[in-house]
């Protein structure tokens, strides 16, 4: 196994490791609305989010709020480490699926002359 290779399955497993860790979250953003707009008295806040294809909306307690900016914050952390991992993994299959170099001979596209003996 390359090295290049062996340091992207570190990487996935680190990746791994802090998945793992991840507490409590769900999706969406906490935004501040207001019972009446113009005026802006009697601010609340609300969650919003989309699972399954359809969005929704909830009020959200003020006793409610710091746990759930948590949840929301672990919630984009975790997406985040699942992005990484797909990208190191799409790299790792690219290098384990590659030909060895001394046949490879296109690059950038285009076809290299072979070399002359």
């Amino acid at each position: 196994m390359s090295t290049q290779l062996e340091c992207i399955e570190r990487r996935i497993q680190r990746v791994k490791a802090a998945l793992l860790a991840l507490g409590p979250m769900r999706p969406g953003s906490i935004t501040v609305q207001y019972r009446n707009r113009a005026e802006k008295r009697g601010p609340f806040h609300q969650i919003s989010y989309t699972h399954r294809m359809r969005g929704r909306s909830e009020s959200v307690r003020p006793e409610a709020l710091t746990a759930l900016r948590r949840e929301t914050q672990t919630f984009r952390r975790f997406r985040k480490l699942i992005d990484q991992w797909v990208d190191l993994a799409l790299k790792a299959s690219k290098l384990r699926n590659a030909p060895p170099a001394s046949t490879a001979r296109v690059r950038a596209g285009r076809l290299r002359a072979p070399e002359a003996s």
